[in-house]
């Protein structure tokens, strides 16, 4: 049975609740489950069900797909390997991959493995491909991603890369001579204890509770299929958990280490600024970094097929939150959820940036189609405001998967040079910016946290 409301006795984590389930039934979320550790306490609730198809309650056991926080179980592992000495991070990719290929030659010669962990290698990241759930489909997908287009210089413009992972993942395998998942099992989910932690294909996840994506179809809620990801996108965002599992994931990397894990510098390494992330704030190895008031938050957020999740802590407060969503709109509730929480438990409003009207003519240079891998997107001018129409082209979780519905067209506004604000659900509140080249002409519009490449 799911946990009323009324039923949870911290006045705090009540009214987290209490939100939640009021947005889940605006948004027709089917599910959440959300967990907050918070002053040596644990606190977990679920709510709504598993699937419109097959109901079963969601509790803080059931399983969800964790989607990019996957990326951190990756970076941590390379961040171990780094540790022991079996892999440095300034060192190029190709000192492990030794065949390793990109469509520009000089790209694949000079990224680096730290390159990868920050998102700054420049081609197209979003790509994604099934090679099977043999031990060669990470392997495959590497010499797959050799295609891809270089869309940035590498180093100089950060843009979100899952590509890069799979890259990353692949190290890992090399490095230690392992499928990625048992050097995951072996190195992280074992010694942390982290007993409800999975990757598909393995199916002892099925014989325990999970939920089921969802999407939107004119209007109505439906299953998102297929539910896997793919094998190959395991190190991108295979990790399938509880909310439970994620905050002892968090309460490790807030800790002084574990003895023949990692130590606590290179955990707090982990969180060191590596780059500008533009309006995401900074990128650590792996963890974006935000500014909330007096204290720093570090945090990643994940999407698959109908799955929406969020993680963050705060070590300074010893404080760990995890949400898990499983429906595409679960990305408006986990979004509400990260300020709604640093204003309950901290008193500090996120300060959101003031829209302000520009000339029209600011507005008319930024009209045109942008586009990287599988995201496009025109950009239209109406009254003062810009236009953002999404333009779906699929390609996920394979190449082939056709497009699925668009977002309404939603409303952009400038509140500083060069800086924008989403005024409209889904993007509500969501920030972007543009990017010129040396010229001063618009580059790229970079929103998601991607730089779209503005193509006409």
């Amino acid at each position: 049975m799911n946990l009323s409301t009324s039923q949870i006795t911290d006045t705090k984590f009540r009214k987290i609740a209490k939100k939640i389930v009021s947005e889940m039934k605006r948004l027709e979320v089917p599910g959440v489950a959300i967990g907050i550790w918070n002053k040596g306490r644990e606190h977990t609730a679920g709510f709504g069900i598993t699937s419109v198809e097959h109901p079963l309650p969601v509790t803080p056991d059931t399983l969800f797909q964790t989607g990019s926080i996957s990326k951190t179980f990756t970076g941590t592992l390379l961040m171990m390997l780094a540790e022991r000495g079996k892999v440095d991070l300034d060192a190029p990719v190709r000192k492990y991959l030794k065949d390793f290929k990109l469509q520009d030659e000089e790209v694949a010669k000079k990224v680096t493995v730290r390159h990868l962990l920050t998102h700054m290698g420049g081609w197209v990241g979003d790509y994604f491909n099934d090679f099977g759930n043999g031990d060669d489909a990470l392997d495959k997908m590497v010499k797959d991603i050799a295609k891809l287009t270089q869309v940035q210089p590498l180093g100089k413009i950060w843009s979100y890369n899952n590509t890069g992972f799979n890259i990353a993942a692949r190290i890992i395998e090399i490095v230690t001579r392992k499928p990625y998942e048992q050097a995951a099992q072996e190195m992280l989910f074992d010694p942390l204890s982290l007993d409800m932690t999975f990757f598909y294909p393995s199916d002892i996840l099925l014989t325990h509770r999970f939920v089921v994506g969802h999407t939107k179809v004119k209007g109505k809620v439906q299953v998102a299929r297929p539910w896997a990801i793919g094998r190959a996108g395991n190190g991108v965002g295979g990790v399938v958990s509880t909310v439970k599992d994620l905050l002892k994931y968090g309460r490790f990397h807030m800790s002084s280490g574990k003895k023949n894990v990692i130590s606590g510098k290179s955990l707090r390494a982990m969180r060191v600024p590596q780059a500008d992330a533009g309006p995401r704030g900074m990128m650590g190895i792996t963890w974006f970094i935000r500014d909330a008031g007096r204290f720093k938050v570090y945090a990643h957020g994940g999407a698959t097929n109908g799955q929406q999740a969020y993680f963050f802590f705060i070590p300074d407060k010893d404080f760990a939150c995890a949400i898990l969503t499983n429906s595409d709109d679960g990305g408006i509730i986990t979004a509400e959820m990260f300020g709604l929480v640093l204003e309950t438990y901290f008193n500090v409003e996120l300060p959101s940036p003031e829209p302000r009207e520009v000339p029209l003519v600011e507005l008319k240079e930024l009209v045109g189609r942008y586009k990287i891998g599988t995201e496009c997107f025109d950009i239209k001018v109406k009254g003062k405001y810009l236009m953002y129409h999404h333009i779906p082209l699929g390609g996920f979780p394979t190449p082939d998967t056709p497009p699925g519905p668009a977002m309404p067209p939603m409303r952009f506004q400038f509140y500083e040079k060069d800086k924008l604000i989403g005024l409209d659900e889904p993007l509500k509140g969501a920030l972007a910016d543009i990017i010129r080249d040396e010229q001063g002409r618009v580059e790229y519009f970079r929103v998601g946290g991607r730089a779209h490449k503005k193509i006409k």
